[in-house]
């Protein structure tokens, strides 16, 4: 059996309830508030706005360790978090991490003032993938060496509900698996589990 790889530059994206009323352009503001309140763990350092492009990253907060971004990829709004410097630890470890700057992300910008109550983020559904094709290419034989380990932790992550994993089946796409839980998940709680 072959040693599991680190995986790196860990991706979590938490999808957004749809709203028709919420404008993504308030967004460039809140982040560029974060920026100047240093509320996250990561230093940020600028902010950039793609909503010209037609599901694209939409505004990301750009940092030196990852990068936060209200992501419109494939028409699906959500909060992604893009780790791309190397985080030491396991596999666990890091993806403990990506999903919980991820969370309190989203946490902070549902209780924003400027969002007026318009953002709610889905509490049953996470996509987790590796922003690197050449260290984890999306193959069955990366799912084979990788897929139990992403089990486990989701395992921990949904207890006690149940959940199904989808992988990312198409050779374009990044390797990564979306996860759907039964019920829903409470993020304060697991900010402080994880």
């Amino acid at each position: 059996m072959k040693t599991a790889m680190e995986l790196q530059h860990v991706n979590v994206k938490i999808f957004a309830e749809e709203s028709d009323q919420l404008d993504q352009g308030n967004f460039t503001p809140i982040f560029q508030q974060w920026i100047q309140d240093r509320v996250c763990e990561e230093l940020l350092i600028d902010v950039a706005d793609y909503l010209h492009v037609d599901g694209g990253p939409g505004i990301v907060l750009i940092g030196h360790e990852a990068d936060y971004s209200m992501d419109d990829t494939a028409h699906r709004l959500g909060l992604r978090y893009n780790r791309k410097t190397e985080l030491a630890g396991n596999n666990e470890a890091r993806f403990a991490q990506a999903l919980k700057a991820a969370l309190q992300a989203c946490l902070r910008l549902e209780t924003d003032g400027r969002l007026a109550g318009k953002l709610k983020f889905n509490r049953r559904e996470i996509e987790l993938f590796i922003n690197d094709r050449a260290l984890a290419p999306n193959t069955h034989d990366a799912q084979a060496q990788h897929g139990r380990e992403i089990e486990l932790f989701f395992l921990k992550v949904f207890h006690p509900q149940t959940f199904g994993m989808n992988y990312h089946h198409d050779p374009r796409e990044r390797f990564g698996v979306t996860v759907k839980s039964q019920g829903d998940l409470d993020f304060q709680a697991l900010v402080k589990k994880l």
